[in-house]
């Protein structure tokens, strides 16, 4: 039924084994484990690449959530009319 219109959607917006290459590649350099060499970067596989970029945003996500934590603790220790207050709130919204 849909395999025709599948097969020409697929060849609309599949990208290539190059295109690919390239974009793992650019992942590699931005996952700190694999860019400060603690892993030999042209050694690590794509699936690995992928799984570490998971994981990185995973953890930067943890840290968004710590750190917001932290602020509105802080913000509810702090003069509501005091500038620290007022920077606090600004950095939460």
């Amino acid at each position: 039924m849909s395999g025709g219109s599948r097969s020409s959607r697929e060849g609309s917006s599949r990208i290539s084994d190059d295109q690919i290459v390239e974009l793992v590649s650019k992942l590699r350099q931005l996952l700190p484990e694999i860019r400060q060499g603690r892993q030999l970067s042209n050694k690590v596989s794509a699936s690995k690449v992928l799984q570490e970029t998971c994981n990185y945003i995973r953890n930067l996500h943890q840290e968004v959530d710590d750190l917001s934590e932290r602020l509105s603790q802080l913000l509810q220790s702090t003069d509501p009319d005091s500038p620290q207050a007022s920077i606090i709130r600004s950095l939460i919204m």
